[in-house]
């Protein structure tokens, strides 16, 4: 059994061009495999509460996921632009521009994709188009890579990190300073509380209560990936170009691991101290969570780089190699297939629910009978993106 693995994973990794840094692939299929897992549980009644999203503030290690992923969307922006050439900015602004907007109309189809075949009085167009949730995760990708695309073409090192600093600061004063009132007068500044703070004020005054996450928050319905929090997650994303321009450096790959992991346990550090006075919250998007985020991703880098280039111990990130690999299309098939299985009726539940019923419940119990089927569910998208590596499809957007 160990031989045959040995020889698949031997021949996943024989496919990789050698160009590519493969401790960057493997944190990407870590991080998207990670998300897939955290999203599709047997039953939302029972989860381990690691892989819950924290109430409000504080984190939890599925916090993490997703700033872990825009992060290496800066990483690999970075690396990328050793292909081009950045005196021609106009084809690679339009790319940027185009790529964006696939991004965001995906995010859009995946919002829209949902029909109620159970509820006989279900009116798509009503509960559904009417309604649609304007920003997500995908459309939160597509803003962000634009804004770091722009940055990064127009900026060097030190511009960028005026950036990253100058986005937080505007996000904080936004955050502390600038008041907005309820639909009763009241005036309020400076709250970060759930429903109540100028995010969320900011999220109901132009997308509208019913196009965000939760609508039912009050005073005011916001968005996890809304407008004001964007900002911080461009920072996010910044943090990710720094950590590739640190790797492109002309040091030894020793010293870039010990000086990302230096940084990342600092910037944890720093995260920790300030959580105290800025809570750290995923939901906002808090500067805290971006550096508790960005160090946690530097410092599991790091770990990838000593495993794969140092120690030499590549064969068990093959797995994790195929799902980066297509990334935006195992996460695309992941959750259509999640909506498909809630939509399916059987009997008097969805198909989701009966799996989950009537076997992984009764074979493994309430906790374990819904994590083995979020495994399940993640071994049969690894299927089709197997299958889709071994034809080189990569979904490119």
């Amino acid at each position: 059994m160990l031989s045959l693995y040995r020889r698949y994973a031997d021949a996943i990794l024989a496919k990789l061009n050698t160009n590519r840094m493969l401790a960057l692939d493997v944190l990407r299929g870590l991080t998207i495999t990670a998300m897939i897992l955290v999203n599709n549980p047997g039953s939302w009644n029972y989860v381990y509460s690691p892989l819950l999203h924290a109430q409000w503030h504080g984190w939890t290690i599925t916090d993490l996921i997703f700033p872990f992923f825009i992060v290496i969307v800066g990483m690999s922006l970075q690396l990328s632009l050793r292909q081009h050439s950045l005196n021609n900015k106009g084809p690679l602004i339009r790319q940027a521009l185009l790529r964006s907007g696939k991004l965001f109309g995906l995010g859009l189809l995946l919002a829209l994709f949902y029909y109620n075949f159970r509820d006989p009085e279900f009116n798509y167009v009503e509960d559904r188009l009417l309604t649609v949730r304007w920003l997500g995760v995908l459309q939160r990708i597509g803003l962000v890579y634009l804004a770091t695309v722009l940055i990064v073409l127009y900026f060097g090192q030190r511009g960028r990190l005026l950036w990253l600093l100058g986005l937080m600061a505007v996000y904080l004063a936004g955050l502390w300073w600038l008041p907005y009132q309820d639909a009763q007068g009241h005036e309020f500044r400076g709250l970060l509380l759930f429903g109540n703070s100028f995010v969320a004020w900011l999220d109901q005054l132009v997308l509208g209560a019913n196009h965000v996450y939760y609508r039912s928050a009050t005073p005011f319905a916001f968005d996890p990936e809304g407008l004001w929090s964007t900002l911080p997650a461009i920072a996010s994303c910044l943090t990710g170009v720094l950590m590739a321009q640190w790797l492109q450096s002309e040091r030894s790959l020793a010293q870039k691991i010990r000086g990302l992991l230096l940084c990342g346990v600092v910037a944890v550090w720093l995260a920790e101290l300030w959580h105290f006075s800025l809570p750290v919250n995923k939901s906002l998007w808090t500067p805290s969570f971006v550096l508790l985020s960005s160090g946690y991703c530097a410092i599991a880098l790091a770990a990838c780089l000593w495993l794969c280039d140092v120690k030499g111990w590549r064969r068990w990130s093959a797995p994790f190699v195929v799902f980066g690999a297509n990334a935006i299309l195992f996460y695309l098939f992941s959750a259509v297939l999640a909506r498909i299985l809630l939509m399916v009726p059987v009997a008097d539940s969805s198909l989701h629910g009966w799996l989950y019923n009537s076997v992984f419940q009764p074979l493994f119990g309430d906790y374990n009978g819904s994590l083995a089927f979020a495994v399940a569910f993640l071994a049969l998208s690894y299927l089709l993106m197997h299958w889709c590596f071994k034809r080189g499809l990569i979904l490119k957007v």
